[in-house]
């Protein structure tokens, strides 16, 4: 299995060097390339496990096969997502909070992270293979331009339920219907336990087992547009976990749970924009519930404000503040809050620097009593 995906990602390196050769004939390539890079230098003032400086950093090449492009059929994409990730620790060394201070931390990785293929037809779309949530589901488009990762994925489901989100994703199949022009359905289940890298080292390893169980999810997602043109997005969605069984050390089967699930909504919404431009402000807010009973941390609130072009002559740029609280079961623990402050500014259309500040109350994710945590980030990205 390792060895076919990889001959087919030759063959599509191979297509697109032929197709770059022959662009001054072709008008377009069936063939696209990206690659990005984000860098976090991240410094600890005060409070938390310590204080301290670290720096992490995620590295992307995607590329994507396009079949009506390639006058093959209609509505196919083949799309590959290799990933490098490296750097410090600083939420388990510094911080010690629950939520992960930075969206990018994860061990050293050079792997997979995403390897799909996706078919349209009419007002559906079927994707099969190595996929991330985040791309389709539980995602909030203001909420992503803050570097704490539970904007990204709400930790009542990063936390309680292995799940296909960074670093490691795990292969599954999903849904998608555009029910109007205005809502759209989706559903996927996806391997529910996606393989640690110690057996997995560059996520091709699948190990698909019946212990794992599955993840499921399916999300309602409604569009609209206000009556002076603003829009919205609004998500809620219902995930379930059918099982869980690991083995411990003396490899004897340990049954974690027999089911798992909980629920989501998330929403985003321009309430301000300036005449013909994307300038304006926006608000998000995501809500996450688990039952108690099966999960220590039950509940999770995030809300944010998100302003693009507050400065004159810097309409790319994006300034945000926003709040998020986890919530736990066991009352020996205490709820754990993060307000943070961040501006992104494009200084390039390929390049940007974004400095952030994070205030981190009650920091849970060790079991320590830890003084509130002041983190500082300086994150820079480019991508070609």
């Amino acid at each position: 299995m390792k060895t076919k995906i990889l001959y087919i990602c030759l063959l599509i390196l191979s297509a697109g060097r032929i197709s770059a050769q022959n662009d001054t004939i072709e008008k377009k390539s069936p063939v696209t390339f990206e690659a990005a890079y984000i860098g976090d230098v991240v410094r600890n003032f005060s409070g938390g496990i310590k204080k301290g400086t670290s720096y992490l950093g995620l590295a992307n090449f995607k590329i994507s096969f396009d079949t009506k492009v390639a006058h093959l059929w209609n509505g196919g994409q083949l799309f590959i997502n290799a990933a490098n990730a490296h750097g410090g620790d600083p939420t388990a060394k510094l911080v010690g909070d629950f939520h992960t201070v930075s969206n990018i931390e994860a061990d050293e990785l050079t792997y997979i992270h995403e390897l799909w293929y996706k078919q349209t037809f009419n007002r559906f779309e079927i994707i099969a293979g190595l996929q991330d949530l985040n791309t389709d589901f539980v995602s909030s488009e203001f909420g992503g331009m803050f570097i704490n990762s539970t904007f990204g994925t709400p930790s009542t489901i990063a936390d309680n339920v292995p799940s296909p989100i960074f670093p490691l994703t795990s292969v599954g199949l999903a849904l998608k219907w555009a029910v109007s022009e205005s809502s759209t359905w989706k559903i996927a289940a996806f391997d529910g336990l996606p393989t640690e890298a110690s057996r997995n080292q560059h996520n091709l390893n699948w190990e698909l087992n019946k212990n794992d169980g599955i993840f499921a999810v399916t999300e309602y997602q409604l569009t609209p547009v206000t009556r002076n043109g603003l829009k919205g997005s609004y998500r809620a969605g219902i995930y379930y976990h059918s099982q869980l069984i690991v083995p411990d050390e003396a490899n004897y089967e340990t049954k974690l749970y027999n089911y798992n699930t909980g629920l989501y909504i998330i929403a985003d919404q321009m309430i301000f924009q300036k005449p013909g431009s994307n300038e304006g402000l926006g608000i998000f807010a995501q809500l996450a519930i688990s039952p108690k009973a099966i999960n220590t941390h039950n509940r999770y609130f995030g809300f944010g404000l998100s302003y693009q072009g507050l400065f004159k002559g810097r309409g790319n740029d994006r300034m945000g503040l926003a709040v998020t609280t986890a919530g736990f079961s066991d009352k020996s623990k205490m709820v754990e809050t993060v307000v943070e402050i961040s501006y992104k500014a494009q200084l390039t259309e390929n390049f940007y620097i974004q400095p952030d500040l994070q205030y981190v109350i009650n920091p849970e994710g060790t079991d320590q009593v830890l003084k509130n945590a002041t983190v500082g980030f300086l994150r820079f990205g480019f991508n070609f």
